[in-house]
C-alpha cells in the first residue's frame, strides 16, 4: 500500500516541472524575438528619419495656432540671465543677455518613434507655428546670429515644442531720482503677445512665480548698483484691439555710495571746512580772505556742474542737489561775513576820523604879573621916569593880539632884537611846540622880551606914546640897569618857557586800536562750524535710514 501511494506521487508531480520548463522556454523566445525587433528598428531609424519629419509636416499650417478655434493656447516662458548691465541713468536703460524660454504644445506635432525628443536645429523654426512675443519696454533687442542663429528647437512624443533663443536687451528703466545717490529702483522687463489677445493665448511660468527668473551672483557685471534680487509678476493691458496678458520681471537695483562719496561728498565738505578757516585769519588781511572766499565759490560750482553731468536733466531736486546747495550757501555765508566784516572795520574808522581832537585841560596857573618888574623899577627910579612910562605901555598891551605884540616888540628894538618865536624856539628847542603855548606864556614871554630889550637899549628922549618909540635910537651903554635886572628877567624867561613845557600835544584820532578780530568773526566761527555739522547730521540720519527701494511686483 505504501508503495503504491509513493509511485502516484512521483507521476503526479512530473508533469508539473514539465509545464514549468515549458513556460521558461517560452519566455525565452518571446524576448529574443523583441530583441531582434528592436535591433531591426535602429537599423532602420536612419533611413526613415527624413521620412517622420515629412509625415509631421504633411498638411501643417504654420499660420494657425495650436488648437485654433478650441482652447486657449497656453505658452510657458522662463529666463536666464547671463548677464546683466550695464545700467544707464542718463538714458533710465539697462541692458541684459538672457536665455529666453518658451514652451507649448502642439498637437498635431505628436509622433510615434524610438526616441522620445527630436533635437533639431533653427531651420525647423520657420517650418512651424512659434508664438509672436515681443518685449513691451524694450528699446533695442537683438537675436544672436554667430556663428549660426542661437537658436534651439525641440519636438517631443506629445507634441511639447520647447523654442530657446538667445537674446541682448536694451529695456527702459524709468527712475525716481529724489534720493539720489541713496535711490534704489525697480527696473522692469515686460513681454507679451502682440496679436494674439487673453482669449486666444495665455502666458505663465514655468517652474512657478520664485524660480522661472534665474540671474547666477557671477552673471552681474554692475558698477554702480547691486543686484539686489528679483520679483515676477502677470497683469493684464487693455488696448482697442482686446485684452492681452502681459509678463512682467522686476530686477531691484540699489545704488552704490562709494564714487559719489569720493567724488562729490567729501570734496564738498572740505570746501566747506576751507571756506571757514578764513574767519580765524586777521580783518586786515583782506586779499587773503578775499582768495579763500572767491576760490572756495568757485569751487563749489565746479563741483555742482561735475555732478549733473551724470545724471539726466529732470526738474526736480536729487539729495544730492540739496547738500551742494546748503555747502555752497555755506561757502557765499562765509564770502559775505567777510563783506560785513570789512564794511563796518571801515565804517569805524571813518567815524573815529570825524571825531574832534581830545586836548588835556590847561593846568590852572597863577598869572605871571609884572609885579618883578615893578619891584624893580621901585628900587631903581630913573630921573626922567622914561623906564616905568615903557613898561606902563607894554603892560597896557598884553591884552591885545600876539601879531600886535610880536609887532611891537620887533618895532622897538629896532631890529636889533630877535622875534617872539625863535627866542621861545631857542629855550624849548622846538618851534612846533610854541605855536601850541597857551596865551599866558605868549604873554609873559612878550613882557620878558620888551624887558630884555630896554634893559640893552636907553632911550635918547622920553616918550610917552608908540610914536616916539619908533623913532627913538637905542645906545647900548647902560650896564648898571642890564646889572639890576638881569636876574629878575631870566627868572621871568624861565617860569614861560616852564610853562611851554607843561603844555601836551592834543590827541589825534588813531586807528591802532581797531585792529585784531571783529565780533562778526567771533560769533561765526562758533555758529559756521556748528549749523554745518548739525545739518550733516540731519542729512545722513534721514537718507541712510530711509528706505529708497522702490517694491514693484512683490
Amino acid at each position: 500500500m505504501v508503495s503504491a501511494k509513493t509511485k502516484e506521487m512521483v507521476t503526479a508531480r512530473r508533469p508539473a516541472s514539465l509545464r514549468t520548463l515549458l513556460c521558461f522556454f517560452c519566455l525565452v523566445t518571446c524576448a529574443e524575438r523583441a530583441s531582434g525587433q528592436t535591433r531591426r528598428d535602429e537599423r532602420i531609424y536612419p533611413e526613415n528619419f527624413t521620412r517622420i519629419l515629412d509625415r509631421l509636416l504633411d498638411g501643417y499650417d504654420n499660420r494657425l495656432r495650436p488648437g485654433f478655434g478650441g482652447p486657449v493656447t497656453e505658452v510657458k516662458t522662463d529666463i536666464y540671465v547671463t548677464s546683466f548691465g550695464p545700467v544707464s541713468d542718463v538714458e533710465m536703460e539697462y541692458t541684459m543677455d538672457v536665455f529666453f524660454r518658451q514652451t507649448w504644445v502642439d498637437r498635431r506635432l505628436m509622433y510615434e518613434g524610438p526616441i522620445e525628443i527630436l533635437r533639431l536645429n533653427n531651420l525647423m523654426v520657420t517650418k512651424v507655428w512659434t508664438p509672436d512675443t515681443f518685449f513691451r519696454n524694450g528699446k533695442k533687442s537683438v537675436a544672436h546670429n554667430m556663428t549660426a542663429p542661437n537658436k534651439l528647437f525641440r519636438i517631443m512624443k506629445n507634441g511639447t515644442i520647447l523654442y530657446t533663443m538667445r537674446l541682448t536687451i536694451s529695456a527702459e528703466c524709468p527712475m525716481k531720482l529724489v534720493d539720489f545717490p541713496m535711490d534704489g529702483h525697480a527696473c522692469p522687463l515686460k513681454f507679451g503677445s502682440y496679436a494674439y489677445p487673453k482669449t486666444e493665448m495665455i502666458y505663465t511660468w514655468t517652474k512657478g512665480p520664485k524660480h522661472s527668473v534665474e540671474v547666477p551672483p557671477e552673471s552681474s557685471s554692475l558698477v554702480q548698483y547691486d543686484l539686489i534680487g528679483q520679483t515676477v509678476s502677470s497683469e493684464t493691458i487693455k488696448s482697442i484691439t482686446g485684452e492681452y496678458v502681459v509678463m512682467s520681471v522686476f530686477f531691484h537695483l540699489k545704488r552704490k555710495m562709494g564714487y559719489f562719496m569720493i567724488q562729490t561728498y567729501i570734496p564738498c565738505i572740505m570746501t566747506v571746512i576751507l571756506s571757514q578757516v578764513s574767519f580765524w585769519i586777521n580783518k586786515e588781511s583782506v586779499p587773503a580772505r578775499t582768495v579763500f572766499g572767491i576760490t572756495t565759490v568757485l569751487t563749489m560750482t565746479t563741483l555742482s556742474i561735475s555732478a549733473r553731468h551724470s545724471l539726466p536733466k529732470v526738474s526736480y531736486a536729487t539729495a544730492m542737489d540739496w547738500f551742494i546747495a546748503v555747502c555752497f550757501a555755506f561757502v557765499f555765508s562765509a564770502l559775505i561775513e567777510f563783506a560785513a566784516v570789512n564794511y563796518f572795520t571801515n565804517a569805524q574808522i571813518e567815524r573815529a576820523k570825524k571825531k574832534p581832537a581830545k586836548c588835556p585841560p590847561v593846568p590852572q596857573t597863577t598869572p605871571v604879573k609884572v609885579k618883578d618888574t615893578e619891584e624893580v623899577l621901585q628900587q631903581n627910579p630913573d630921573t626922567n621916569g622914561n623906564l616905568r612910562k615903557r613898561m606902563n605901555y607894554i603892560s597896557h598891551q598884553e591884552p591885545s593880539s600876539h601879531p600886535r605884540a610880536q609887532s611891537t616888540t620887533n618895532i622897538s628894538g629896532v631890529g636889533r632884537a630877535r622875534p617872539l618865536r625863535p627866542f621861545a624856539s631857542g629855550a624849548n628847542g622846538s618851534s612846533s611846540t610854541l605855536s601850541r603855548s597857551s596865551p599866558k606864556s605868549e604873554s609873559l614871554l612878550s613882557v620878558a622880551s620888551s624887558s630884555a630889550q630896554l634893559v640893552k637899549c636907553v632911550p635918547l628922549a622920553a616918550a610917552s606914546t608908540p610914536d616916539v618909540m619908533v623913532g627913538t635910537p637905542c645906545k647900548p651903554n647902560t650896564p648898571s640897569l642890564q646889572h639890576l635886572l638881569g636876574p629878575k628877567l631870566e627868572r621871568i624867561q624861565m617860569m614861560g618857557n616852564k610853562l611851554e613845557l607843561k603844555q601836551t600835544p592834543c590827541s589825534q584820532p588813531t586807528t591802532s586800536g581797531m585792529g585784531g578780530t571783529s565780533k562778526i568773526d567771533k560769533y561765526a566761527r562758533i555758529l559756521f562750524p556748528v549749523s554745518f555739522g548739525a545739518f550733516n547730521m540731519v542729512y545722513w540720519v534721514v537718507y541712510l535710514s530711509k528706505d529708497t527701494m522702490v517694491a514693484k511686483g512683490g
